[in-house]
C-alpha cells in the first residue's frame, strides 16, 4: 500500500468519524449514517490494499 493511499484512506476515515460525531451531536441521523458509510468505505479500501500487498510480497 502506498503512503498516498494510506493517507487518503485515513483522511476519509477521519472525515467519516467527524460526520458521525456532528450528526450525533445535532440529532441528524442522516449525517451520522453518512459518516458511518464513509468510514466503512475507507475500511474496505484499506482491506483491499492489504490484499494487493499480500499478493505482491
Amino acid at each position: 500500500m502506498s503512503a498516498a493511499d494510506k493517507i487518503k484512506n485515513a483522511a476519509e476515515d477521519l472525515a467519516g468519524k467527524a460526520k458521525e460525531a456532528v450528526g450525533g451531536a445535532k440529532g441528524d441521523e442522516e449525517l451520522r449514517r453518512e459518516g458511518q458509510k464513509d468510514q466503512a468505505a475507507a475500511d474496505l479500501k484499506q482491506r483491499g490494499e492489504h490484499v494487493k500487498d499480500a499478493f505482491k510480497g
